[in-house]
């Protein structure tokens, strides 16, 4: 007898988005134990320069962690990426996502912008290392990363010219 279950296969993830959305989660499990807590998604919300408040990050904890342990796990964060079942398909998260690489808000993610939000993430990368991950996903060959490019980015790791 077979039993539905909450995580996500990976084999109904493609390969590049789910090594993306890995890469992001190891960004918000900053002590490294293989799961969120509500502590660390507050310090990163503040790192990016969210003012999203304890109250917000409580529902977003209740509506990521399916299995109410108080912890997100990476099936739970990648079916929370994956998941496009809400009201509005995820467009509110994801416009909220954009808008915090967006700095001078603008409608574009530079690599200006991209350098500045991963080095406050802790990440070591060259303005020329922004610029090669914009390009990948630069669509329309302008040299930002305009919404519709992200959101293909983040919908199915890829973006088609």
């Amino acid at each position: 007898m077979a039993t539905e279950t909450t995580t996500t296969n990976p084999s109904s993830v493609n390969l590049t988005n789910m090594e993306e959305v890995k890469k992001v989660f190891n960004r918000f499990d900053t002590n490294h134990d293989g799961k969120i807590s509500s502590t660390e998604l507050i310090s990163i919300m503040k790192s990016l320069g969210s003012d999203t408040s304890e109250d917000e990050v409580k529902q977003m904890m209740t509506k990521i962690d399916t299995d109410n342990d108080g912890y997100i796990t990476l099936e739970e964060f990648a079916g929370f990426c994956k998941d496009d079942t809400a009201d509005d398909g995820g467009m509110k998260e994801l416009h909220e996502a954009f808008e915090l690489y967006d700095l001078n808000n603008n409608g574009l993610i530079s690599s200006t912008e991209l350098h500045q939000i991963l080095t406050r993430l802790g990440e070591n990368v060259s303005v020329e290392d922004c610029v090669g991950m914009i390009k990948s996903v630069d669509a329309d060959g302008d040299g930002f990363v305009n919404f519709e490019e992200f959101k293909k980015m983040m919908s199915n790791g890829k973006v088609e010219p």
